[in-house]
């Protein structure tokens, strides 16, 4: 699998979770394949030192769904953990700690502890402290899918807008059809662990062709409508 670091916005849909975690863990070799190589930016991941490989992970950054956070930590402490485990000064760390809540939008919430924001200011909390690492490439696997639609929007246009103001490529692993449609420029297609299809958002939903992707455009309008039915069914 070979990705470039262009500010372009990859997803990957398959119904197995698993499968999915473990081809995000394959990206930066925290699992290795069995077979095969791994490519970011030229670089074949799996001919490097351990040394080598340590200082590429350092350009990956990565978010989840549960968001990990240090919940005797306040927001502003959580994310300066990463810079405090490399050494920088409590000043300095403080310091680029608030300019990056400020970029997310939670510079006023510094004090607060992680069980007082809502799900979507925790994720949000979990990508300042991604930024501060300055990283090529972000690593998104499913962090949206425990937000309600309100929040998952808020953190896709977060997202979009990182994409495109910083030049960062993310690639999305989720399960969301809408996630694709509202962010994503280019969409890969997992089927049994296989990249089926590849191209972009608007030629996957306008003419897919494998099987695979005609099933999950297929399976999304029936949810969209049966959605429908129920919503005008409540209303009655």
């Amino acid at each position: 699998m070979i990705f470039h670091t262009v500010a372009s916005i990859y997803v990957s849909k398959r119904r197995a979770t698993r499968r999915k975690s473990t081809l995000v863990r394959y990206l930066n070799l925290l699992e290795r394949p069995d077979e095969g190589n791994v490519y970011i930016a030229g670089k074949n991941l799996m001919e490097l030192s351990q040394r080598q490989l340590l200082a590429e992970r350092r350009e990956i950054g990565m978010i989840f769904q549960h968001f990990n956070l240090f919940m005797q930590r306040n927001v502003l402490d959580n994310v300066c953990f990463p810079m405090e485990i490399a050494g920088v000064s409590k000043k300095e760390a403080k310091q680029r700690a608030k300019e990056f809540l400020e970029i997310v939008g939670l510079g006023e919430k510094a004090k607060a502890y992680p069980a007082q924001l809502s799900g979507g200011q925790k994720q949000r909390v979990a990508i300042a402290r991604v930024l501060e690492a300055n990283p090529k490439i972000l690593l998104c696997d499913e962090a949206t899918s425990a937000l309600d639609p309100q929040m998952t929007k808020s953190i896709l246009n977060l997202l979009k807008e990182i994409n495109q103001k910083y030049g960062i490529t993310i690639i999305v692993i989720t399960h969301e059809m809408a996630v694709i449609q509202e962010i994503c420029s280019k969409v890969a297609v997992l089927d049994h662990g296989s990249v089926v299809e590849t191209g972009s958002v608007e030629e996957l939903f306008r003419a897919p062709k494998t099987e695979a992707a005609k099933r999950l455009i297929f399976n999304e309008f029936r949810l969209a409508k049966y959605s429908e039915a129920e919503e005008v069914e409540t209303n009655v």
